[in-house]
């Protein structure tokens, strides 16, 4: 399970263990190359030293569980302890002997990762995220730009990465969800500025669904599903995120 768990990280995360301690050869750290922090600790311990009324050495895996909840709930089954020689409030030790699967290990070292991770890494690593962004007919005729092709240059808005889903809000005098789309590039850098607006990056986005401008107007965002304003990027309610699928 050890090398299991070795082959894992460095195929997945491209981390390659470190030995930190003189005489505990069996000890290793694993750490993100961007700011330095610790996400794994492989080492081998008696096994009284986590409780078990048996002789010999185990393997175990040091993880950091950022859920609080989720946390309590692992140390409850068999095979996951509170930290060892960690934080015992937000890292946990699981056996690697096989009392805990390979795919139920992979699964909290995952959740180490990302607990661990920086913001910028966070934000690559999270998953599909759906966003209303505004379009101003007034500089860009926003409802035709999709009448010959499906896919086009858009300002990319903070936060918004590859894979993530944007419904273009047309402002006034149309006020109203017009496009679903897909983002399907980012980061594709472009330089324009003038008094109205000011563009670093721009991201490509394709058409998936048009919605006549009689259904999810302004009045209806903001009467039914609490949405006062749209003046940039913002997250889509869970509420109307169904109501868009439908």
């Amino acid at each position: 399970m050890r090398n299991k768990i070795t082959d894992y990280i460095k195929n997945k995360y491209k981390a390659e263990p470190e030995h930190l301690w003189r005489g505990f050869t069996n000890y290793v750290v694993y750490r993100h190359s961007d700011n330095n922090k610790w996400f794994a600790l492989v080492m081998d311990i008696p096994k009284e030293k986590l409780g078990i009324n048996e002789e010999g050495r185990v393997d175990i895996l040091d993880v950091k569980v950022g859920d609080s909840l989720l946390r309590d709930m692992l140390i409850q089954q068999q095979g996951f302890f509170p930290g060892y020689h960690m934080n015992k409030g937000s890292w946990i030790a699981v056996l690697l002997d096989g009392t805990v699967s390979f795919e139920q290990v992979c699964s909290v070292l995952d959740e180490s990762y990302i607990s661990t991770a920086s913001a910028a890494e966070k934000q690559k690593l999270r998953s599909p995220k759906e966003w209303i962004i505004p379009a101003n007919p007034k500089y860009y005729d926003i409802e035709h730009a999709f009448d010959n092709v499906d896919i086009i240059d858009w300002k990319q808005g903070t936060g918004i990465k590859k894979g993530d889903t944007v419904y273009m809000y047309v402002a006034a005098p149309i006020s109203a969800i017009l496009f679903k789309c897909k983002v399907t590039q980012t980061d594709i850098p472009y330089r324009f500025s003038n008094d109205s607006i000011s563009i670093k990056y721009i991201m490509k986005i394709k058409l998936l669904k048009r919605y006549k401008p009689n259904i999810f107007t302004f009045d209806v965002l903001k009467n039914k599903y609490g949405i006062f304003a749209i003046r940039g990027p913002r997250s889509v309610t869970a509420a109307l995120s169904a109501a868009l699928k439908r």
